[in-house]
Order: structure tokens, then sequence, then C-alpha cells
């Protein structure tokens, strides 16, 4: 069971036993609903609204792809605030979950899930509103040693999200990278490849840990 104390390992805590421990937890169903809030009030903030960009609406009617969508949380707190939802896992027995969410519970039929690499999803282009992701974009580049795959991997993940979102689109990362150097590859990854923004953390001096990227696609 992935604890408080210490961030979980990719993939085992996601799979069979874990992953239904995973669902069960009530500490973590109410820390990924809370970050997913918090990161639809990131979406929205007027700090994204410089260089002309038009303004979106916290009520308005969106499209979002949930990337590492899970058991379904996130998705959850994007369903009850009105959105249509793509949800994209690569981990079956995750993904499992929010199916099982999906037939069951009448607020999740509007939900589209689909099992993918994040690095490779069967997204058209120009056809997503906003692109969310909780606590799952770091495990992209799980299991590359060499830097210089790191940086193309995520440059290339950059660029496809670019191509799917609409036009003003916007996308919030909350993830963790290990070190200062890693969180610096992920936000190039975005800058280099046609997004604006800016990075959010809870403890300005903080190398690691919890960090949120607001972007917005540039004109």
């Amino acid at each position: 069971m992935v604890r408080k104390t210490r961030l979980p390992i990719f993939p085992d805590d996601y799979l069979e036993d874990k992953a239904e421990e995973y669902d069960n937890s009530k500490w973590m169903e109410r820390n990924q609903k809370r970050t997913t809030s918090l990161s639809i009030q990131y979406l929205f903030d007027d700090r994204l609204n410089f260089n002309n960009t038009p303004e979106i609406q916290l009520g308005d009617s969106f499209i979002f792809l949930d990337l590492g969508c899970g058991s379904g949380y996130s998705s959850e707190i994007l369903i009850k605030n009105g959105y249509r939802v793509v949800g994209i896992d690569i981990l079956h027995d995750m993904l499992l979950k929010a199916r099982e969410k999906k037939r069951h519970l009448k607020s999740f039929k509007g939900l589209e899930l689909i099992l993918a690499d994040i690095n490779n999803l069967p997204i058209r282009a120009k056809c997503i509103d906003h692109i969310i992701s909780i606590s799952s974009y770091n495990f992209i580049i799980h299991g590359l040693k060499n830097y210089g795959e790191k940086v193309k991997l995520l440059g290339d993940t950059g660029k496809y999200l670019n191509n799917i979102l609409k036009k003003n689109g916007r996308i919030v990362i909350e993830f963790y990278p290990k070190d200062d150097s890693e969180l610096k590859i992920f936000n190039k990854s975005f800058i280099n490849n046609g997004f604006e923004g800016f990075m959010i953390k809870s403890n300005p001096k903080q190398k690691s840990g919890q960090t949120f990227l607001l972007l917005k696609k540039k004109l």
C-alpha cells in the first residue's frame, strides 16, 4: 500500500492487489480529489491571461483529457464540474477500477476511457480543449537512464500534446520531479514545443516534491 510518507513506485504500487488497495484508500481519494480541484482552479488562473490570450471561464463546457487517470478520482472531479472527460492510463489494473465505476455510477456514464501510453495517444489533432494530469506525468520517463533519451521523449510528448489541443488550450501538470535538474527538462519539453506559462510550488525553495506546471498553448 502506498503510504503518506513515500512516493509510489511505478508500476508496482498500481498492479493487482495494490490497485485494489489504492482504490479503497480514503486518504488517497481525498488527496487526489483535492489536488484535482486545485488544478482546475489553476487552469483558470488569471496569471495565464497574458499576451492577449482570450479569457476562459470556469463554467464553460470543455472536453478534458485526463492523463494518467488511474482509478478515476481526477476524472470524477472533472465530471462533477460539468466537463466531458477522456481518461487515459497505461495500467490495465487501474483503468479497470475506473471502468467498474463507469458501469455502476450514473455520474460516470459520460466518461470515455482509453488504455494507452501517454507518449502514444490515439487522439486526433486539435480535438481537446484542456489537459490535466495528477501525480502521474513524471512516470512517462520510467526506466530511462540516459539524459538524452529523457529529453527526446519529453520533447516528443510535449509536441504531441500541443498538436491535440485546440486553440487557446491549457494544461495543468501536477507531478513530483526528483530534483531541480529533472524539473528543468520537464519544463523545457513544453516551453520548447509551443507552450508558455509558469510553475507553482508549495515551498518556493524546494528542489523536488509536489510541483504544478501551468501552461497554455501559444497563439
